[in-house]
């Protein structure tokens, strides 16, 4: 059984949402970023998102963008990105999950790094730019026990989505909204009924929202329709705009108390 799946099912068991964080990889410091990760755990985070830093996101919104300009420039590489994820899983069971591009993945070598991914302690792993079509070729030489965690959009057909349910594994990724990441200040009826519709034809996995969730009543918009959310952007911009980290673990702590 997937890691991911039955430690949500465990969570959604005692009436609570999972609420993942994500994070940019060496970013706002390298020599901190460990320390980050293990106070937004100990804030209420249920899972943490790692993100891969890369010259061109292009699911990503200009916050992340800039995020992961600056991991790069602070010289975070692979390699950093599996000692840290080492380093946070060793003294936690809450899953931790990479996410990055196919480019510097096919570049390490999608064997390799499947591999240290897994030594690392890594759960579950999102590519967004490697679609439905592409997954076994990509993958080809199989994903170990990791979770390859695929995405559904607001523009996806019915069959589709079921399609990216059986190849998904741990939860399937509703993207909330058309675009890129970003903080959003409302969703429409329109938005609420396609992720409604999605949620609908899932069958085989968990399903969590992201894209926009950025406040405690974005949770509580969306928490009928899921099993849990993702959030990244609004607190890669609380650490844009903050020296210290407190505000960003007050947000963090307030996401999690409206996951419940």
């Amino acid at each position: 059984m997937s890691y991911i799946k039955d430690y949500i099912e465990k969570l959604n068991g005692r009436n609570r949402k999972a609420l993942s964080i994500f994070l940019t990889s060496g970013f706002p410091d390298k020599n901190s970023f460990i320390d980050l990760a293990k106070q937004v755990l100990n804030s209420g985070a249920d899972m943490l998102e790692l993100g891969i830093p890369f010259s061109d996101p292009l699911a990503d919104g200009p916050i992340i963008q800039a995020s992961s300009k600056i991991a790069l420039d602070n010289g975070i590489k692979l390699k950093d990105v599996f000692s840290f994820s080492e380093a946070i899983t060793g003294g936690t069971i809450k899953p931790v999950i990479l996410m990055g591009y196919a480019n510097p993945i096919r570049k390490y070598g999608v064997e390799n790094f499947l591999r240290d991914a897994n030594n690392s302690g890594v759960k579950g792993l999102i590519v967004p730019d490697v679609p439905l079509e592409e997954y076994d070729s990509f993958f080809e030489s199989g994903v170990h026990k990791i979770d390859v965690i695929l995405l559904t959009t607001p523009t996806s057909s019915e069959e589709r989505i079921k399609a990216i349910d059986e190849k998904s594994s741990g939860f399937v990724y509703c993207v909330s909204i058309t675009g890129t990441t970003g903080v959003k200040e409302n969703f429409s009826d329109e938005v609420i009924n396609n992720i409604s519709r999605t949620r609908s034809l899932i069958k085989k996995n968990k399903m969590m929202i992201g894209f926009g969730v950025s406040k405690p009543e974005d949770v509580k918009t969306f928490s009928p329709y899921c099993d849990g959310v993702i959030a990244g952007s609004a607190v890669i911009k609380s650490l844009l705009n903050n020296d210290n980290y407190d505000t960003t673990l007050k947000l963090i702590s307030e996401l999690s108390r409206a996951c419940e």
